[in-house]
Parts: C-alpha cells; sequence; structure tokens
C-alpha cells in the first residue's frame, strides 16, 4: 500500500477532492492548515476525519482554536476568525485534539511529522536553501529515517544516506507558481522512502467564487489562480 502525503489543504474542498481520487483507498498522513483562508473548513476537516488520516496540528488550526491572531497578516486574521465562527463544535474538538508533531512508521521506516519546523513545529519555515544545513542534524536529533514537513506549500525532497527531508507541497493554496493542488506520494523499500511529487488540476473558479460568496478577502481567491 502506497502513502500519501499532503499538507495545506486550507479549506479548499474542490482541490481536495480532486486529490482525493487520486488517492483512493491509500494511506494518508497530513502535515496540517487543513483550514484558513477557504471556503469549506468543515467538509474538507470531514474528509480528514472520515479517511482517519494521520494528522498533525498547523498554525491555522491552532489560531482558529484559541482566537489568537496576534501574528497572521490581515488576510489570515480575517479568514481564521471568520472559519472560527462557522467550525462545528465537532471539527472544533477534532483541531485541538491533534499533537504538534508525531511520529509513524512506513514498511518499519520511521517518519517524523510536522507543520513547520521539528524543533519549531507551528511557526518556522522550512526550506533546503535556508535549512538544508540543519537537516542531518534533525534526523540523527529525532532518530529517524524520514522528516516530512509543510508550511511553506513549496514542495521538495531532499535525501543523503542519512535519510530525506520532504515537503508534499499545498493541496488548498500553492505557492510554486504552479495552480494545480500538489502532494506526495511515497513508498519504501524497507529502507529508504521514495517520494514523488503528483499534481492535479481541480476547478479553480468554483473554489475562488466560495471565498467571495463568503465576504473573505478577494486577494485569498485570486492568487489560486497563479499558485502564488
Amino acid at each position: 500500500m502506497k502513502t500519501f502525503f499532503i499538507s495545506d489543504l486550507h479549506g479548499n474542498l474542490e482541490a481536495l477532492r480532486a486529490v482525493a481520487e487520486k488517492i483512493g483507498s491509500d494511506r494518508v498522513c497530513c502535515l496540517g492548515d487543513m483550514i484558513g483562508y477557504g471556503a469549506n473548513p468543515n467538509e474538507v476537516l470531514d474528509w480528514i476525519r472520515q479517511r482517519r488520516a494521520i494528522c498533525v496540528m498547523g498554525n491555522h488550526e491552532q489560531a482558529v482554536s484559541t482566537g489568537d491572531v496576534s501574528w497572521f497578516n490581515r488576510y489570515a486574521a480575517q479568514a481564521a476568525l471568520w472559519t472560527r465562527r462557522v467550525l462545528s463544535e465537532e471539527n472544533r474538538r477534532f483541531i485541538q485534539s491533534l499533537p504538534e508533531t508525531l511520529t509513524t512508521e512506513i514498511d518499519e521506516v520511521k517518519v517524523f511529522l510536522a507543520h513547520g519546523s521539528p524543533t519549531d513545529p507551528l511557526r518556522e519555515y522550512v526550506d533546503p536553501s535556508t535549512h538544508s544545513n540543519l537537516f542531518e542534524y534533525y534526523l540523527t536529533r529525532f532518530k529517524v529515517n524520514a522528516i516530512a514537513l509543510g508550511h511553506t506549500h513549496v514542495p521538495y525532497v531532499w535525501s543523503t544516506n542519512v535519510g530525506v527531508v520532504f515537503n508534499p507541497g499545498s493541496v488548498g493554496q500553492p505557492r510554486s507558481g504552479d495552480p494545480r493542488a500538489c502532494f506526495a506520494e511515497v513508498e519504501s523499500d524497507g529502507k529508504h522512502l521514495h517520494v514523488e511529487h503528483r499534481y492535479v488540476e481541480y476547478d479553480v473558479d468554483k473554489a475562488a467564487n466560495k471565498i467571495l460568496q463568503a465576504d473573505l478577502p478577494s486577494f485569498l481567491s485570486q492568487r489560486l489562480y497563479k499558485g502564488v
């Protein structure tokens, strides 16, 4: 069985549905920020719960849970407070229960999951251009063979004989310049993980119009067309 890693869904139900068709019934790991920005937070969380996805908390789950948006920009803050108002009690309890980090296994390969960084799981942005000198340290410190991180909305894979560090990209709000939903297909040979990024088109018009209809900032709808 394959394992699929998804991250930063951000309430984008149209993107999630397109990805779900590709994933099928295989195992799912989610790296947080399932909500915020998009207009369907409850439907996205319902899917995550129904699929029993292995999941960690993102900074948007924390903000919606606590109501503290003091470190968000105005677009993110407005979306988080809107999400907090519309979220069902069941989904509110779910996001409050999420761990900030966890370790799982894929065919005996240990994988550490966090939204931001292994040492600052809710806030720090990790990219190979700024953090590659720390990747072997992270792998050794947490005694794992692989680390999966989200938060940047930009996919990458970094690997050495020590292990693999990767970001599956963003399903609901890509920022790599490619507006398609992005996720990662992961397989194990029992010792190492092999990571392939997958891209799928979705109904951007429908997702963007829902954002406008919810009276959320128009910027959040416009950026979906450019993947920024």
